[in-house]
């Protein structure tokens, strides 16, 4: 069994065993869902990132926009900005695909709230940018490639 594998099964089954947890009332909702996003936070590659919010299988979506430079001269700090125009919509989350730690944000709407968000990001190196977005149940996902200089030279 491969490592990527092996690191999928075991943040799978630890976010089974809190949801049962949970159920069973030994685990309130809340520290579920902060162990949940810290798998996330801590995945190594995108594979697993996007596994540890539940979103290997997102669907590409026309109703979710992701504005981000095509060229950012500045790598500590690049604007990301997302929108979803899906009814529903109750998380956005942000990766970059070539960081140490892909997942770079996740934010939470309530009911009636509008879904956008503008932040800024660290790349390590030029990859693109991924932004999922949770919708009725729904994953969603939307990408941007963003070439990153050294040092603003190009």
């Amino acid at each position: 069994m491969d490592r990527k594998r092996r690191e999928l099964l075991r943040a799978g089954g630890g976010l089974g065993a809190l949801g049962l947890l949970a159920t069973a009332g030994v685990v309130t909702p809340a520290q579920a869902q902060a162990a949940a996003a810290r798998a996330g936070f801590e995945a190594r590659d995108l594979d697993a990132a996007l596994a540890a919010l539940g979103a290997e299988r997102a669907e590409a979506s026309a109703d979710v926009s992701l504005t981000a430079p095509d060229i950012a001269e500045v790598a500590s700090a690049v604007s990301i900005g997302v929108v979803s125009r899906v009814p529903g919509t109750d998380r956005i989350a942000i990766l970059v695909g070539k960081n140490p730690f892909p997942l770079a944000a996740v934010f939470a709407f309530p009911e009636g709230t509008q879904p956008e968000v503008t932040t800024r990001v660290k790349m390590a190196q030029s990859a693109d940018v991924v932004a999922v977005v949770r919708a009725n149940g729904r994953f969603l996902v939307v990408s941007k490639a963003v070439s990153v200089t050294i040092g603003g030279c190009g």
